[in-house]
């Protein structure tokens, strides 16, 4: 995750008050519910680039004295494998 979990529900905060002050938006439910989908949708989305990095992670390890035998720079090696499975799943980080 790019940014720290504690800035979630601030982050989250400010855009439905934004969007409730601009009358861009009129909640049908509480506040606080509509706020904490809010948090949840976030911190899933801001998730997906830190479960890529366990799959590669993980991808890698399988091959780790390969990796090594061959003495391959594992950090470009994992920027190759990140960006190739980013392009493949087409995700947006």
């Amino acid at each position: 995750m790019r940014i720290p979990k504690s800035w979630v529900h601030i982050i989250a905060k400010k855009i439905i008050d934004n969007l409730i002050a601009r009358e861009l938006v009129s909640p049908k439910i509480p506040l606080n519910k509509l706020l904490d989908m809010a948090e949840g949708l976030m911190i899933e989305d801001l998730m997906v680039e830190d479960r890529l990095n366990d799959e590669v992670r993980t991808l890698l390890k399988k091959h780790e004295s390969e990796i090594e035998r061959s003495r391959m720079d594992y950090r470009a090696l994992f920027e190759l494998t990140k960006k190739k499975l980013i392009k493949e799943r087409n995700l947006v980080l």
